[in-house]
């Protein structure tokens, strides 16, 4: 069967993690006529324009398993979905633990599965039919600590933090009094998180992690980990952390959480835009161009620790969800979003999900193709530009603009409680495509908009 030979390098950099690119890893994608496109290791043009997705497999189901969860793959397609963050699969530790399950994150054995969520061959499954679907996989990484019953405890006691007493103790400062704290200073133990970490990529095909609280542990050996996964193939690394360093030669994305932080002051009233604009602001001075920040209006801490959505943005729920898509960035949904969930799941105990499409599902779908489609929003190493558009009123209206590559989209909304009418100030005359509404709209500079509370536009230039 004849095959043609394309090369990655016309259609972007390769992807790899932090800021070593290793071209020589995939430099061709082969494809056979009248067959789909060979699955390959993850990229800089496919995360330009993904949508992350958090799976919670103990709540995403009744079942509670991988099987169970793996037969939505296909619907997470649907919403745009190109990385796959799982969290912890791995077994938990009994001793300490809280609630009846315990916590995901009190690791007893870093290289097996939890027979709670099913087989490591259902795990193999999940992970085919992702890749199936173009969808990458990264697992939730625990380095910072481990659970009271794992084998280290007892066969390296010597991996741990100890008091001034000699005894093992949980992370200082913290309530987590269910996980013991390692000790980063011992190198034998770092080698061994480093090979436990390699098993995932190499032997079970995953494409990266989320790494847990990365802050708390050293970057230089986030940086020394990723050295060596990126000899297995190219892996995706998102942070649980904002700092900067750590997006300097180790991970490739990080948290919003000042972002998110902001999103929940406005939609209190506590904050206005300026405040907004400050902060888009404050990561153009913080991070360099190809750091990528993760966009959210819910996780799993957030959902089980500060609220649903509904209780911390109320009616700005869908603006602001519509926000962390639009603005620069990469956008997160978190397990039982796509459902319009406004619940508080359980944390350390079996909870669930009620799969019934309401608002937000059409809504992720229309903003995942937007997002997939249109270069404007590129949000990763090649990000599209972001440019603010001035009105008359720029402390409750938010405006801008994303461009790249003759591609333009718009984004005008109002965050506040109240009807505001207002004017644009200094704009190109231009003709746009209403996305909801598919009407033709022109701006240009004294044109004046009215936009009822939470609501927005998004334009897309013809």
């Amino acid at each position: 069967m004849k095959k043609i030979i394309l090369s990655l390098t016309v259609i972007g950099i390769l992807f790899s993690c932090g800021k070593t690119k290793k071209e020589e890893s995939i430099s061709k994608i082969e494809i056979e006529e009248g067959v789909k496109e060979k699955f390959i290791p993850v990229h800089d043009t496919v995360i330009e324009n993904a949508v992350i997705y958090e799976a919670n497999i103990r709540q995403y189901s009744e079942e509670g398993t991988f099987n169970a969860f793996t037969k939505d793959i296909p619907v997470l397609k649907d919403l745009g979905v190109k990385v796959l963050w799982i969290m912890p699969i791995y077994p938990i530790s009994t001793t300490k633990s809280k609630g009846s399950l315990g916590s995901y994150y009190a690791v007893s054995d870093y290289t097996k599965v939890n027979p709670e969520f099913g087989t490591i061959e259902d795990f193999r499954v999940l992970v085919k039919t992702a890749h199936d679907n173009g969808i990458y996989v990264i697992l939730d990484w625990v380095a910072n600590h481990t659970g009271w019953d794992h084998v280290w405890l007892k066969e390296h006691p010597e991996y741990y933090t100890k008091d001034k007493e000699g005894n093992i103790t949980h992370t200082v400062d913290t309530d987590w009094t269910d996980v013991a704290d390692l000790n980063y200073d011992n190198q034998q133990m770092r080698e061994q998180m480093i090979q436990d970490m390699s098993y995932w990529i190499k032997e079970e095909g995953v494409d990266g992690f989320r790494c847990d609280v990365a802050g708390m542990v050293p970057v230089d050996f986030w940086e020394n980990a990723v050295a060596e996964l990126e000899k297995i193939k190219p892996v995706f690394m998102l942070a649980e952390g904002w700092e900067p360093e750590l997006l300097e030669n180790a991970f490739d994305m990080g948290y919003g959480w000042d972002t998110h932080h902001k999103m929940n002051d406005i939609a209190k009233g506590k904050a206005n835009v300026a405040e907004w604009d400050k902060r888009m602001e404050q990561i153009d001075s913080m991070y360099a161009k190809d750091d990528i920040l993760m966009n959210f209006t819910s996780n799993h801490d957030e959902n089980s620790w500060n609220g649903t959505v509904k209780e911390r943005m109320g009616d700005a729920k869908e603006v602001l969800a519509a926000l962390s898509y639009l603005a620069p960035g990469m956008p997160l949904i978190y397990s039982g979003q796509e459902y319009d969930m406004d619940k508080r799941l359980l944390f350390f105990d079996k909870d669930t999900i009620s799969k019934e499409k309401g608002v937000f599902f059409p809504l992720y779908k229309k903003l995942g193709k937007l997002k997939n489609t249109n270069p404007a929003l590129h949000g990763g190493k090649n990000a599209a530009s972001y440019k603010r558009v001035k009105t008359s009123d720029d402390t409750k209206i938010l405006a801008f603009a994303r461009e790249k590559e003759n591609n333009k989209v718009v984004f005008i909304a109002n965050l506040t409680k109240e009807k505001v009418n207002f004017i644009l100030d200094d704009t190109k005359e231009e003709a746009y495509i209403d996305y909801f509404s598919e009407k033709r709209v022109h701006l240009k500079t004294g044109k004046g908009l009215e936009l009822n509370p939470w609501k927005y536009l998004i334009l897309i230039k013809e």
